[in-house]
């Protein structure tokens, strides 16, 4: 099956005051997803395409990356929490499902432990780093501070998808390449802070999360590993832990069809209600 890598033409789009842009498809049960470091609202397309037919997707640019701006301050893992609840309330979105990926994954979990939710679920999610994992992460971060994304893109897609000469996903790898190409540099390398330093940030939380919560990455993922997904659904109450095989950390753009089936799946299990943490 061929994947469509755009977004469909038809949708609500629009630029809050604090200068947020997001976009809106399909309508039902509304589902927003939260892209990763370095991405923007586009790279969920292949996932808005396919639930858009049954659910009413919200998609947005994270500060500093796509069209949305990048506040003059250092930010914290909370500012694009509060992004995303200032967002859903201009909206006038009460409760959905809410989808993250990668430094997502950390907002979507930080957004469902304050605020009212039908699910969350956490895709190819950090969760305490080995020391080694740390290290390498902050050193990344430092890189792309002092020198920009060009320091380690071919070492970030790499870690995405592949070696080159193994690599079977070459449209994804693409798409991801152009999307880290155009991202802001600061947004990027402000983001990529918060994520690195990030991974600890609910580990004595995680057993205040009451919703459903599905904790989703695949055995290929050296960074966002099967023990980590594992770890976490055994902290939250109603948590639960899926493993796609042969994928990596760009699974949404690897093997769209499998995550939107195992979202739609989980999604129609939740409980039809908002629930208060």
């Amino acid at each position: 099956m061929q994947t469509n890598f755009q977004l469909p033409k038809t949708s609500t789009s629009g630029i809050t005051a604090s200068g947020t842009a997001w976009s809106r498809f399909g309508s039902g049960q509304s589902v927003v997803l939260l892209h990763g470091v370095g991405m923007n609202k586009s790279v969920w397309a292949p996932q808005v395409n396919d639930l858009g037919a049954d659910f009413d997707v919200l998609v947005f640019d994270m500060w500093g990356h796509g069209e949305s701006v990048l506040p003059n301050q250092k930010l914290k893992l909370e500012d694009y929490t509060e992004q995303l609840t200032s967002l859903l309330a201009e909206l006038e979105i009460e409760t959905a499902h809410i989808v993250g990926h990668s430094m997502g994954a950390l907002i979507a979990i930080d957004y469902a432990l304050a605020h009212s939710c039908q699910s969350v679920s956490a895709l190819n999610a950090v969760f305490m780093r080995t020391p080694e994992q740390s290290a390498a992460v902050r050193s990344r971060s430092a890189q792309l501070t002092a020198g920009g994304v060009g320091v380690n893109l071919e070492e970030t897609l790499q870690r995405w998808f592949g070696a080159p000469s193994e690599l079977e996903h070459v449209d994804a790898a693409h798409l991801a390449r152009e999307l880290l190409l155009a991202v802001k540099p600061q947004g990027y390398a402000m983001a990529y802070e918060v994520f690195a330093s990030s991974d600890l940030v609910h580990a004595n939380r995680l057993g205040e999360l009451k919703v459903p919560s599905l904790f989703f990455t695949a055995d290929g993922d050296p960074n966002s590993t099967a023990a980590m997904s594992q770890a976490m659904a055994d902290l939250a109450p109603n948590g639960t832990a899926k493993v796609l095989a042969g994928h990596r950390h760009m699974m949404t753009l690897t093997a769209p069809e499998l995550v939107s089936e195992s979202l739609r799946t989980f999604f129609n299990s939740a409980p039809n209600f908002a629930t208060k943490p």
